[in-house]
């Protein structure tokens, strides 16, 4: 027999929560994923002094655009790394920010991390990156979050390091490693100094993630790409400025991992308006929104969400179908994305 109710509409005046839209968080660093509250207790733990921009309960005014801010958000998160000195803190820190996660409606989070930062403390660099990797394991079986960790290496260091990188990476590539990436200042280091360590990396199988189009202009996306053969970019939003580069990246199908509170943080942008996503969208670039920082920027996950919402206007239907886009883009094998693709359709029709 037919049923005769009613298709349930939803009410448009009252938006759906994004924290219950289930949804891939593809760039989010190690340290910057720390709670302010973590930071504190372990500053005070090994007697560190933090500067009132870190202890101030307001995330710190920050302009990377010059040198001269770039360096001061280094040094900043250069403090709040010193802080992670023991296994215990690191274990405390993945997770906390699987819970953080969770809470914001991720159920896959790919975790951005160069070991050679924890190194020192950790008995060296096999040890870091094992102690890491048993912290992702355990902090995805207490919470339920698929979690796993893209090793980057730090383009201000000499591209030996990144193929000692990338060998390493490749190691543990079935032990919870999916990705390589290429972070820090952009304007430092060609990206094609860099093709050695990520053509090891992709040999053994890992996604190449650099990032470029942050802080220089639609060249970096496109070095990105030649050089580096890039499967995601993160960042990626000055492409904008290029319409035949958004039809390349549409073309290809190449994910930019766009975290707008951190580009009008860090003085890319002006103010939220200004990112491009709208620009991207429209141009079928695929994108996978992210909290970059939270540490330092202030918000996670589902505010990113809703800055989209209120700034540029992406309908519950648009916002589903970023969320689509971060699952397709993330590393997570094709069941569990399979899961989450259906779990998004069920947020939309509810």
């Amino acid at each position: 027999m037919l049923s005769t109710t009613a298709p349930t509409r939803h009410d448009p005046a009252h938006p759906r929560d994004l924290r219950l839209l289930p949804k891939a968080h593809l760039h989010l660093h190690f340290t910057g994923s720390m709670r302010p509250t973590t930071l504190l207790e372990l500053a005070a733990k090994y007697r560190v002094h933090l500067p009132e921009a870190l202890t101030g309960g307001e995330p710190p005014r920050l302009s990377a655009t010059d040198e001269r801010g770039w360096f001061r958000f280094q040094r900043l998160y250069d403090i709040a790394r010193s802080c992670l000195r023991e296994p215990d803190d690191i274990r405390r820190l993945v997770r906390e920010a699987a819970e953080e996660d969770v809470r914001d409606g991720s159920r896959w989070l790919e975790i951005q991390v160069d070991p050679t930062s924890y190194a020192p403390h950790l008995g060296g660099l096999i040890p870091a990156m094992e102690i890491i990797l048993d912290a992702v394991e355990s902090a995805s079986r207490e919470t339920g979050l698929g979690m796993r960790v893209l090793v980057a290496a730090n383009r201000m260091k000499h591209p030996l390091e990144a193929r000692t990188l990338a060998r390493l990476a490749v190691r543990y590539a079935d032990a919870g490693v999916v990705g390589f990436g290429l972070s820090n200042d952009e304007r430092r280091g060609m990206a094609r100094d860099f093709d050695r360590a990520f053509a090891i990396a992709r040999r053994g199988g890992l996604l190449a993630a650099p990032h470029g189009g942050e802080l220089t202009g639609p060249a970096s996306v496109r070095d990105c790409l030649d050089d580096l053969r890039a499967a995601r970019v993160g960042h990626g939003v000055r492409a904008a400025e290029d319409p035949t580069l958004l039809r390349r990246l549409a073309d290809s199908g190449v994910t930019c991992e766009v975290c707008p509170a951190s580009n009008v943080a860090l003085g890319v942008y002006a103010k939220p308006a200004d990112v491009p996503l709208r620009t991207l969208f429209d141009a079928g670039v695929p994108m996978a929104l992210g909290a970059d920082d939270p540490l330092l920027f202030g918000s996670r996950l589902a505010a990113q969400y809703e800055l989209a919402r209120e700034h540029h206007g992406f309908t519950d239907e648009e916002l589903a179908e970023l969320a689509r886009q971060s699952v397709r883009a993330s590393a997570a094998p094709e069941d569990v994305r399979a899961g989450l693709l259906a779990d998004v359709d069920a947020w939309l029709a509810s």
